[in-house]
């Protein structure tokens, strides 16, 4: 199925996993992680930021429900969002850094543009 990738995990892992990624990629910036992961989070990361764009108090209640911290929320909507008002998508650009020592996955920077 394309599109979709499983990453290795349980769904309840994998669904959570993703979150917590989106949450620090939205309160730090930039978050280092596995290509694979940053490609998932990403397409997760857009849909937030989209969110936030709208800024009605439905998308706020959406975002508090897949975002696990309040603080985060209100930066996406009050900061975040408005630097993209006049951007359509293209929110976050992935670095490669180079293969981990270890098991040789392909480290990456998920950042905002």
């Amino acid at each position: 199925m394309p599109g979709h990738r499983k990453l290795g995990r349980p769904t309840a892992h994998r669904k959570l996993m993703l979150r917590n990624l989106v949450t620090d990629l939205l309160r730090e910036g930039r978050v280092m992680t596995t290509d694979t992961r940053a490609k998932e989070a990403r397409k997760l990361a857009e849909k937030m930021i989209t969110l936030g764009k709208k800024g009605d108090l439905h998308a706020r209640r959406q975002a508090m429900a897949f975002l696990f911290d309040e603080d985060v929320v209100k930066k996406l909507f009050d900061e975040i969002a408005p630097n993209y008002a006049d951007r359509n998508g293209g929110y976050t650009r992935i670095l490669k850094l180079g293969p981990r020592r270890g098991d040789n996955a392909e480290m990456v920077f998920l950042d905002l543009v």
